[in-house]
């Protein structure tokens, strides 16, 4: 990547998000599995990763040129480094400066960038595929609408999601870091007030329905205007 094509940090509002995610991984409030981090379950759970993986290298493996794609939230890698082969480039995004830097010294390939980046404040790399997999689903409402801006010029968005199985009144706002909107019997619909994102199709590539009433993580494609 050349420099001129970098992106570029821009001063932070006063979201909790970086301290809230950096306490998350320091205190292993995810679960721990020996590794330095750990995303938790939903990255790891055979019944979670399998589908989902199986989805997603069949859409990528669909093009005859390959994406670039934008993993916003990349988290432990434990995903990511399943996918990058399928790739043109793949550029992994996260928050957490300890884990970026972890992930530069362990997974190396000539396709494959780390960035340390916060999505709702700073530039994302230009791509044709934003993956967004269980991350808006932390965030404030003012947060993904600032992320929502900034995914148009993509093809593409992925999204994955945990949401209260059934019907469930969408978006109900919570700070940033302090759980998800399960605790309020919500979810993150994109579609839905207030953020009313527009697209050209949604398809829904997998829904893992998880035991003792924890709700469903359903992932859907986007193929945006």
């Amino acid at each position: 990547m050349n420099k001129k094509d970098r992106p570029t940090p821009r001063l932070k509002k006063p979201w909790p998000t970086k301290k809230a995610m950096e306490q998350v991984y320091a205190m292993k409030l995810w679960g721990t599995n020996h590794a330095d981090f750990y995303s938790g379950e939903g990255s790891h759970h055979p019944d979670i990763v399998g589908p989902y993986l199986k989805a997603v290298k069949t859409f990528l493996k669909s093009f005859k040129t390959p994406l670039v794609v934008c993993d916003l939230g990349c988290g432990d890698f434990n995903i990511g480094k399943h996918l990058v082969a399928h790739t043109k480039k793949y550029h992994a995004l996260d928050i957490v400066p300890a884990l970026i830097a972890h992930h530069q010294e362990k997974y190396k390939a000539d396709n494959l960038e780390f960035h340390c980046l916060d999505l709702a404040e700073d530039d994302l790399p230009s791509g044709d595929l934003a993956i967004l997999r269980q991350v808006l689903q932390h965030l404030s409402n003012a947060e993904i609408q600032s992320i929502l801006k900034k995914l148009t010029p993509f093809k593409y968005v992925l999204l994955t999601e945990h949401l209260p199985e059934g019907d469930f009144l969408p978006n109900r706002d919570i700070i940033s870091g302090q759980g998800t909107r399960l605790k309020k019997g919500s979810g993150v619909n994109l579609l839905a007030a207030p953020f009313d994102f527009k697209v050209k199709t949604a398809e829904q590539l997998t829904a893992v329905t998880l035991k003792e009433g924890r709700g469903v993580i359903v992932t859907t494609l986007y193929r945006v205007f």
